[in-house]
């Protein structure tokens, strides 16, 4: 009898679709920024403009969606990797922990970036 380990199986629709979902919320955020570049670029780009750009509750909760998609987008990335090439078990859950815990500090760095202006 042969005895399987599944570790992280049956990923497959949800992460497709995470990052699907990601990737388009990325390039939205990321085509209404040159938008608001192009916008800009007629006259001087000053910190007075940025802030008041990000001062607006809107454009802070659209650049932490796009934080939030690039740090879903860089898990699942990170883990199919993980998962794909790491083979030795406790290996791998070391490196997906430390992963997890490296994008969680990113993402309180993002909080404190975006609500500090």
């Amino acid at each position: 009898m042969v005895s399987r380990v599944l570790v992280g199986a049956h990923y497959g629709l949800k992460d497709w679709l995470a990052q699907r979902v990601t990737a388009v919320a990325m390039l939205a955020y990321t085509l209404v920024m040159l938008v608001f570049l192009l916008a800009l670029g007629r006259g001087p780009m000053t910190y007075a403009s940025w802030k008041a750009l990000f001062a607006q509750g809107w454009m802070r909760a659209a650049t932490f969606v796009f934080v939030a998609s690039v740090l879903i987008h860089a898990w699942v990335g990170m883990r199919n990797i993980f998962m794909d090439y790491i083979h030795p078990t406790g290996l791998r859950l070391a490196i997906q922990i430390a992963t997890i815990l490296w994008l969680v500090a990113c993402a309180g760095w993002a909080m404190q970036i975006l609500w500090r202006i």
